[in-house]
Parts: C-alpha cells; structure tokens; sequence
C-alpha cells in the first residue's frame, strides 16, 4: 500500500506549532498509516496545526488530550480534531492509527461560496473534536467513509480526485451533525488560555535545565500562581512542576538513547541535582532504570533481542 510510515516524531517550534508541512500547495491532504509503537514512548506529544486531522483506530486504544478534555478510543472507532487545536496521543501498547490531514482549503477554495457557507463556520466555531463510533448512526457512516479514504490511498489511478469527493462527503456529514454554532465568547476566552498554556510550556521546554518554581511560571505568563495551577490541570491534567518533571524524564530518555553521555551527566543537564532521585523517578515512569532503558533502545535500534 502506498503509505506514508516515516514520520514518526513530532517538531515543533517554540509555540508547539508543528513545523512539518503537510502534503502541497497544490494538494493540500496527507495520509499517514501510523503506530504509535513506532513514536517515542508510544506517544504523539502536544502539538498544533493549522490543518484539520482525521484519525481512525485501526488497532490497540489510544487515550487523546484534546484541549480540555481527555479520553480514551477504541477498535474501530475514530475522531476529528479541529484546525489550531493543541492535542496529544498516547497508547499504552502498539496502535495503528491510519489519518490524515488537509487543509481547510482542500474542502474548497477560501474565496467560494461553499467555503464562506460550510468550512468557515466549523473551523470558527467552538467545535474542537468530534468523535466517531458505530453505534450512532451518522457517525457510523463517517467511519464507513473514513475508511473508504484509507483504501483510496492505494488506487493506481484516480487516487487524488477519489480523496476530494469522500473528503466533501465526510465534511457534509460534519457540518450537518454537530453543533458549529458561533460562540464568541467562548472562542475568545479558550483561545485565550489555550495562548497563555502555550506560553508556559515553551518558559518549562526553554528552561527546563533549570531551576523553575511556579512564581517564575506565572510571572512569565503574567497571571497569578492559582491560575497557572487552573490551567495545567484543566488543559494538562497535571500540575506544573509534574509536568517540568514528566518534560525533564523525556528529555533525559532521548539522551539516553541517542547519546553515550554518563547517567549522571544526563542526569544533571536535564535538571535533577540527585542522581539517584532521577533513577528512581526515571524506573517509576518507564519501569526500567536508565541504563536498562539504553540497552532496550540500542537492542531495538540493531534489531537484536534482548
């Protein structure tokens, strides 16, 4: 099948907008036939773009951090996310994701008629995601079409026009079936906090390193401790500083695994003045030591077992 496999990691810049352009001004859509196994730590970490995204659970369950919201999906089951939405995958096994994501202009040209009436008003709306299951029936027959252009991806012929024409009928059933009312002020106080979480986490991803309380975090974002604890929670789900620390082991795991930098050493550029304080924090969340973990990596990375 004439998949996309190699993208496997997440870039993004400081404003955790996901650098990587997706398909072509002339074909704006992607497919990706992606499993999470294959992603560090099992794990799409949080991220934006300005392309709408469709993803289908093939395989495995995947538990979503969709802006305030976090829940888990199934077999078969699947989910749209809006354009600009922060969100983040996890599995805790393998799970094969098939998905794709164009632009809002794939659906029609932003000076027509058809975009101004039916994508403009989704992609303002207050809809962040929709999720799809067989058991509501016009969500039933999304998933039948997202399917359909998981298959189109592999005609030898035809293949572009055939992911327009379902991409239009997936839309439809979209736009017909979920509430895209406007919502300003809802829009405006979300996007909001979504920009002063944003703000926080690129101080912890720039400072990580170092010393940081949550004083700094607020003065940084220039709202006060309580909000600052608010918002992790409600977006995040954890608090700041386990958040920092939960940035600093994944940090430390990618050395690990790509460098021959001491455990101490990686242990003090990553932020944790103790080193054995970082093993145990380390095994609690990856259930191996440090060094365990990059024999496991470099074993994975030969193709030898361990």
């Amino acid at each position: 099948m004439n998949f996309n496999t190699s993208y496997n990691k997440i870039i993004t810049d400081d404003n955790l907008m996901e650098t990587i352009q997706h398909g072509a001004s002339s074909y704006p859509f992607q497919f990706y036939y992606d499993n999470l196994a294959l992603f560090d730590f099992n794990c799409i970490e949080w991220h934006w773009h300005t392309e709408l995204e469709v993803v289908y659970i093939e395989s495995g369950t995947v538990t979503f951090w969709i802006g305030e919201k976090q829940f888990t999906l199934s077999e078969g089951n699947g989910i749209f996310i809006n354009s600009k939405i922060l969100h983040r995958f996890y599995s805790p096994e393998e799970a094969v994701i098939p998905n794709f994501v164009c632009m809002p202009s794939f659906i029609a040209a932003p000076d027509t008629f058809i975009y101004h009436k039916y994508v403009l008003p989704v992609i303002s709306s207050s809809l962040a995601f929709q999720t799809f299951c067989a058991e509501v029936h016009w969500q039933a027959r999304v998933l039948s079409i997202i399917r359909q252009i998981i298959e189109a991806q592999n005609r030898a012929s035809s293949c572009e026009l055939a992911t327009a024409a379902l991409v239009q009928r997936l839309w439809l059933e979209i736009y017909e079936n979920t509430d895209i009312m406007d919502r300003e002020k809802h829009i405006s106080d979300s996007a909001s906090s979504q920009a002063r979480l944003q703000l926080m986490m690129q101080y912890i991803h720039q400072n990580y390193p170092h010393d940081i309380s949550l004083e700094e975090i607020a003065h940084h974002a220039k709202i006060s401790k309580s909000t600052v604890l608010n918002l992790f929670r409600k977006y995040l789900h954890v608090t700041p500083i386990n958040y920092l620390i939960g940035y600093r082991l994944n940090e430390a795991a990618l050395l690990l695994s790509k460098t021959e930098k001491k455990v101490i050493t990686i242990s003090e550029e990553t932020g944790f003045n103790n080193v054995d304080h970082f093993c145990r924090l380390f095994k609690k969340r990856y259930h191996l030591t440090p060094t365990q973990y990059r024999k496991r990596k470099a074993s994975a990375f030969s193709g030898e077992d361990l």
